[in-house]
């Protein structure tokens, strides 16, 4: 069963009392007592699937009314993640963006076996794309562009590369977008579903894209990365691409990854193998078209495994 499957009175019922729901690789049990975060929850999420309430979760986590004088004179939501509440109250109505923002906290202070990269990874015609790019790059940006051209999202935020085999998990997710990215992908992609808008966030104005139900359904559907891409958006700038060597790459991706210290020696092996299978590049843009049709014929291209070779006695 999927949560489209339930009617919005079913799922706030459901929710109320706690419910565990599969992200990607992770089991999550929400409970929420907020009827506006459930509707918007239920509208971001209809494909995704409901698990049986006696599943043994990775994270159990709530969204709730501020209790208190204060929570009801200046109306506050509280996330809590394992009935302690990590981080301060945010107002009720970005109860949304706060839940998003707290379920990336989970993910990234636990889920070690992975080495997390703060990358966007995208598919096309059974060929994978990883976005590294540290904030204010225009990665969600691009990525949104992407996806509103028929690319599987597997993630906006998090790459989650797998120690064991270096296999790419998808990880689908609502897409924050920020400030002037929200009209300018309005206005690019206008078959991309956008949640509410919230004002005056910690990160400005900001507007969730809604994950496809395409990319919810093939959420346990990994794969191998065939290019690293390192997108710049730089004003009025030609779109430019230039390759990169494989030690480049890695040390680019060690700078945008959230616990490669964690990970130790599994995690460079791990990102040596990455870079030895993916082609490396630096795409600089201002425009998404050019920058949507130059990624889609660099990942038709790309070569991988072949290219890669040559990088090979550098990373031993």
């Amino acid at each position: 069963m999927q949560i489209g499957d339930l009617s919005i009175r079913e799922f706030q019922s459901r929710l109320s009392t706690g419910m565990c729901l599969s992200f990607g690789p992770f089991c999550t049990r929400i409970s929420s007592d907020l009827e506006t975060f459930a509707e918007t929850f239920h509208q971001c999420y209809a494909g995704l699937p409901v698990l049986c309430d006696d599943q043994i979760a990775h994270f159990s986590v709530s969204v709730r009314q501020r209790p208190g004088l204060r929570g009801h004179l200046r109306p506050q939501a509280e996330f809590l993640f394992e009935g302690l509440a990590p981080f301060d109250p945010y107002p009720r109505s970005h109860a949304f963006p706060m839940f998003e923002w707290g379920l990336n906290w989970c993910i990234a202070n636990t889920a070690h076996h992975y080495l997390m990269l703060h990358a966007a990874v995208l598919e096309h015609h059974g060929r994978a794309l990883i976005l590294p790019a540290p904030p204010g790059s225009g990665k969600s940006t691009l990525c949104a562009a992407l996806v509103g051209r028929g690319w599987r999202l597997f993630s906006d935020e998090f790459g989650m590369l797998r120690l064991a085999d270096g296999r790419l998990h998808p990880l689908p997710r609502a897409a924050p977008l920020k400030n002037a990215s929200i009209e300018v992908i309005r206005e690019f992609a206008p078959t991309l579903t956008l949640g509410p808008r919230y004002e005056r966030t910690r990160k400005g104005t900001v507007v969730h894209v809604f994950p496809p139900l395409a990319s919810l359904a093939r959420q346990t559907e990994t794969c191998v990365a065939n290019a690293l891409v390192f997108p710049r958006y730089v004003a009025d700038a030609p779109t430019r691409v230039a390759s990169l060597s494989p030690v480049v790459g890695v040390t680019r991706v060690i700078k945008n990854s959230f616990n490669y210290l964690f990970t130790a020696e599994a995690g460079f092996d791990a990102l040596c193998q990455l870079v030895r299978r993916a082609d490396c590049y630096e795409l600089t843009y201002s425009r998404l078209d050019e920058a949507v049709d130059r990624l889609d014929a660099l990942l038709a291209a790309s070569g991988g495994l072949a290219q890669a070779a040559t990088g090979h006695a550098e990373l031993a």
